[in-house]
């Protein structure tokens, strides 16, 4: 009897069909998966990740990850996902960041036992690579914006930064350099909201917003057997190499998915969980070009980020990572065998280095941006010069994330549409968070919390932020921030 209950209570639970094996998919997923709903996960690659995934080189047989991605203690909800899964001991915490200008000169910046927003700032005043003038000009800088909890909508970050008394080295020497690898844009093409929210909840809020946290496996592990096993356990079905290529219409719905295959997978539920620049490929004309909220994804933009992966046949780097200062390279990370996979001898070492919003250097082409690449790492270790290069490999991915642009919020559609079956989850999508991982899994979460709502269930709650402490809402005008849209 209890059998032939539960089977009866599984033909009556909505089907729910997600298109995208990526961090907002899988986020979703593990909503509704413990929500009495039958979920399917459709992912066109042969492993779960998305933008976030590892690849085999067929030169060394190493696995690489396509670029080298990073969280932040600010990132509740991706903290909850992880832990949610079972994956939070793959992120280690780097509770010092290490820095190092053009001329050599090495900084770090770590928490002292202050309270925010100030616990940063004795590492901020030993930062060699800016001079004290600058750094007094900076902090005013800051003051203006934890006193400016709005601006017009059509605001660069740069254009507020120049009329409040930066300049262009400043800009270039601190503002950029948290700014572009944060958001993967120029500060020209920063929205002001976007760019403020970046130092105030993950650096001046509270202290353990700013601890960056890296995987400390690749990625292909990070979303692998674990997570997988998790997903079984909670009745997702998960299916791979199973490409969508149109979602077919009936009566104002979605009736189908339609598979590259041939194969047709129905349900009565559809979230698209796949990068923004592909949602309009996959819906009926008539949605795509008549509803105006999902029309307007067409227009959002798009920013490439470039990682260039090197192997020495000697160590050439002691420290995890360095955070570089005036040169084309903005992050290096030093790889190890847990972090890559087969990523060097004992005796070698395995390099990324990353440059975000990479426009100009990938118009350079593969082979002038491996020799400037190479020019600067020979540059920064004197090891380097005599090491002999054993493999080196470019990897750009041009649509990477989408742009903060100035006034972007009027085109990021929420995850509710008006297909009355349909929903979108991706971090385009309204989260009011920008491309980041945490963004992904809020938009899972508020995609799967609209659906529960529309089926008259209770939703999730998002995780709260990091408490403020007593000086940061004195001191921070609030801008009033809220958890999303999910209607």
């Amino acid at each position: 009897m209890l059998a032939e209950s539960t089977s009866r209570e599984d033909s009556l639970a909505p089907r729910v069909t997600i298109v995208g094996g990526g961090l907002a998919g899988l986020a979703a997923a593990s909503v509704l998966a413990t929500r009495e709903v039958k979920v399917t996960i459709l992912e066109a690659r042969p492993y779960l990740g998305g933008r976030a995934s590892s690849f085999r080189d067929p030169t060394n047989d190493a696995l690489l990850d396509n670029c080298q991605h990073v969280s932040m203690g600010c990132c509740t909800n991706l903290a909850d996902f992880c832990e949610r899964v079972g994956i939070a001991d793959l992120l280690k915490d780097e509770e010092t960041l290490y820095f190092q200008d053009e001329r050599g000169r090495l900084s770090t910046m770590r928490s002292a036992p202050l309270p925010a927003p100030f616990h940063l700032l004795p590492s901020f005043l030993r930062l060699r690579h800016l001079s004290l003038g600058e750094k007094a000009r900076i902090a005013r800088g800051l003051h203006a914006l934890f006193r400016t909890p709005t601006v017009g909508s059509d605001v660069s970050f740069r254009d507020w930064l120049m009329a409040n008394g930066q300049t262009a080295r400043t800009c270039d020497r601190y503002w950029g350099v948290i700014l572009v690898s944060a958001l993967n844009e120029s500060l020209d093409r920063i929205d002001f909201r976007y760019a403020r929210q970046v130092f105030v909840e993950g650096f001046a809020m509270n202290p353990r917003a700013s601890v960056v946290k890296v995987p400390s496996v690749t990625l292909h592990e990070f979303y692998g057997e674990r997570l997988e096993r998790w997903l079984a356990d909670h009745g997702v079905t998960v299916r791979l190499n199973s490409a969508v290529k149109l979602l077919s219409s009936n009566e104002g719905t979605i009736g189908d998915c339609r598979l590259r295959s041939g194969e047709v997978v129905t349900a009565d539920h559809y979230i698209l969980a796949i990068p923004g620049q592909r949602v309009l490929s996959l819906l009926p004309v008539e949605f795509a070009e008549h509803e105006d909220a999902l029309a307007r994804i067409g227009q959002m933009e798009y920013s490439p980020i470039t990682s260039v992966h090197c192997w020495f046949d000697r160590p050439v780097m002691d420290l995890p990572h360095l955070v570089v200062i005036g040169r084309k390279i903005q992050w290096l990370f030093k790889r190890t065998a847990e972090t890559s996979a087969t990523a060097a001898t004992d005796e070698g070492c395995y390099l990324q280095a990353v440059v975000s919003a990479s426009r100009e250097l990938v118009s350079l082409g593969k082979d002038a941006i491996q020799a400037a690449i190479l020019e600067e790492i020979v540059e920064m270790f004197p090891e380097a010069r005599d090491a002999r290069l054993e493999h080196c490999r470019v990897v750009t991915e041009r649509t990477a994330t989408f742009s903060v642009t100035p006034g972007i919020d009027r085109l990021r559609p929420t995850q509710r549409t008006a297909i009355g079956n349909l929903w979108l989850a991706g971090d385009y999508t309204d989260t009011d968070w920008p491309a980041t991982m945490e963004g992904a899994v809020r938009s899972g979460y508020l995609a799967a919390n609209a659906l529960l709502k529309s089926l008259g269930r209770a939703p999730q709650s998002l995780a709260e932020p990091l408490p403020a402490s007593w000086f940061a809402r004195k001191l921070i005008k609030s801008a009033a921030l809220g958890n999303g849209s999910s209607s």
